[in-house]
């Protein structure tokens, strides 16, 4: 069974990954880097800072800050223990890939798809009670995380369960954040 799972993770990475073509590589190589989303998690500040205290900011930037160093040191306990390489470096299929980025590092699962999807998460969680459109926070993770499909550094099975750890820890995440908001509403006005 997971002989099957690993071999269609491989044959949708091809598909996938050829949809590509050098026109869009400069593109996808911007998007795939964090420091260039800067406006729109800049944005995000804005609205949150718009709708809460000072006070309330504070504490969902320790939170998001938590979130990530937690987020990512899970995810490179996992990487370190199931240790499989990255698309780019798997022989059997390399040669069918379009590899636009290579890295030595590991694959399962995907620390880009894990803490973009945790952080959005718990924004989203917050964000909806202020903003109707607050699910728009949901295009970043989906596509900074088709990024590391179109330069060969992720399997979708890699992106798909990073996606589902990060639903899981920005969930996990609000739901303590919450916790500490009710038990210390009178301190976060």
């Amino acid at each position: 069974m997971l002989e099957n799972l690993v071999q269609w993770d491989k044959e949708l990475m091809i598909f996938l990954n050829n949809f590509g073509s050098e026109t869009f590589d400069s593109f996808w190589l911007f998007i795939t880097k964090q420091l260039n989303w800067l406006p729109f998690f800049l944005l995000l500040l804005y609205l949150t800072y718009k709708k809460v205290s000072v006070k309330k900011l504070v504490l969902i930037l320790l939170f998001l800050a938590v979130l990530i160093a937690f987020t990512d040191q899970m995810t490179n306990l996992v990487k370190r223990v199931v240790a499989r390489p990255r698309p780019c470096n798997t022989e059997d299929i390399v040669a069918m890939l379009r590899v636009v980025k290579c890295s030595s590092t590991l694959s399962f699962f995907s620390g880009h798809a894990s803490n973009s999807t945790a952080n959005m998460v718990f924004l989203f969680l917050i964000l909806r009670r202020y903003y109707k459109h607050a699910y728009l926070v949901f295009i970043f993770p989906l596509i900074f995380a088709y990024s590391r499909i179109y330069l060969s550094l992720h399997f979708p099975g890699d992106i798909l369960v990073g996606m589902c750890v990060g639903v899981f820890f920005g969930t996990a995440f609000y739901s303590l954040y919450v916790w500490v908001e009710n038990k210390y509403s009178d301190k976060l006005i």
